[in-house]
């Protein structure tokens, strides 16, 4: 199944620019952070584009430009003018969207590329949360010049690094490991170790109505869903993607509802709690796929990017559709 019928795609054309990750903000609708790389992230710098949507398509409102390939983006919860972006050059960016230039602060600390960042999600802390090539988790408050501590256990690159929607100074992380594991920055110390995969884990995500439930995804084109009570087996397993899985995000309106995004150049849709639980492929990239956000303000609405210069905001037929 191609493109969406609950309203047009609204597509951005950015030259020269690879995107690795974009992230709805959490207080304006319509507005979309993407964090994108020139030369597929191998050389050369990157950029941070501000796009806002309206009836006549997707805009550009401002670009950052950094000396490195930029490989995720976070915003903050606390101030809606507010982004953190991870770079390759082992730093991570504070940028202001309300200000032309930037980086407001510059963190750098880990001694490879930073492949993922995140900003906490509970209220009662303003923490963000690093993951790097050099196989450790840094934890930063934005307010402090340097890190606040750092996780080590990994064995080998770590991709994904997530915080818990539900525990306050929670996060999970994903690495080439083949783990995903728990962490407790009041302990410092790992948690939970799971081998969720015999394969790299690219992605994890928590589940937003389920403070147990996570959904990894790998280089083995599958998506696996774990209890942190008993992790012994997944309690799914999601199969379709022909290459491997790049990004995963459970939907913030369906307890069910969960999308992928692939180096099969598709984003996939799933409710895993069907007998046939693969609810629609978007087959609109002509490159990996890397980046993807499902919106906080809609029920409906998906942003993507690829490596094919393009962005995306579009409205699926499974979201549109009563569940």
């Amino acid at each position: 199944m191609n493109g969406a019928r609950g309203g047009a795609v609204r597509t951005l054309r950015v030259p020269g620019r690879h995107g690795y990750a974009a992230e709805f903000s959490p207080y304006l609708p319509g507005r979309l952070a993407c964090a994108a790389a020139q030369h597929y992230g191998i050389a050369g710098c990157g950029t941070l584009l501000i796009l806002d949507q309206n009836e006549s398509g997707l805009r550009l409102f401002r670009s950052f430009d950094w000396n490195d390939g930029l490989f995720d983006v976070t915003w903050s919860e606390n101030n809606e003018h507010i982004l953190v972006t991870c770079s390759g050059d082992g730093s991570l960016q504070l940028w202001d969207t309300a200000k032309a230039t930037g980086p407001l602060q510059v963190y750098k600390e880990h001694t490879q590329e930073v492949y993922s960042v995140d900003w906490s999600q509970t209220r009662g802390e303003q923490l963000v949360v690093s993951g790097s090539w050099d196989q450790t988790v840094k934890l930063w408050d934005p307010t402090v010049g340097k890190s606040l501590c750092t996780f080590r256990g990994h064995e080998s690159v770590i991709y994904s690094t997530i915080w818990s929607p539900h525990i306050p100074g929670c996060f999970a992380s994903a690495s080439g490991d083949q783990t995903l594991r728990i962490w407790d920055v009041k302990s410092t110390g790992v948690r939970i170790v799971v081998p969720a995969h015999q394969a790299e884990i690219l992605s994890c995500d928590w589940c937003k109505y389920n403070e147990n439930l996570l959904v990894t995804g790998a280089v083995d084109c599958s998506l696996r869903g774990w209890d942190l009570r008993n992790v012994r087996q997944p309690v799914f397993e999601l199969l379709g993607h022909t290459y491997a899985i790049r990004r995963v995000k459970f939907s913030p309106f369906h307890a069910s509802v969960l999308a992928s995004c692939s180096y099969d150049f598709t984003v996939r849709f799933w409710n895993f709690s069907k007998p046939d639980p693969l609810l629609e492929t978007v087959e609109h990239h002509t490159e990996f796929t890397c980046g993807l956000d499902l919106s906080l303000q809609s029920p409906t609405q998906v942003a993507d990017c690829a490596w094919d210069e393009t962005i995306k905001i579009y409205d699926p037929v499974c979201l549109t559709m009563p569940a």
